[in-house]
């Protein structure tokens, strides 16, 4: 994974990647390391594994593209 692809996926699709694994209740192993992720992201020389990196791609392709509901208004 490049320095570019990581810093495109960090900034622009993990946060809504996190927000969806944990609103989805997907198993705690998807939350874990959805939140080891981000957690580790932070740190400025971290560069996940291979097998980090595919799993994210995974996850990315998977739980960050989808459109997140519109919101129910209460009030119209």
């Amino acid at each position: 994974m490049t320095e570019h692809e990581l810093d495109v996926i960090l900034t622009h699709h993990w946060p809504s990647v996190t927000r969806r694994a944990m609103a989805d209740n997907s198993d705690a192993w998807v939350q874990g390391f959805v939140k080891s992720i981000a957690r580790n992201g932070k740190r400025p020389s971290w560069r996940p594994s291979d097998r980090q990196a595919s799993v994210m791609r995974r996850l990315v392709s998977e739980l960050g593209q989808v459109p997140e509901a519109q919101p129910e208004l209460i009030e119209r």
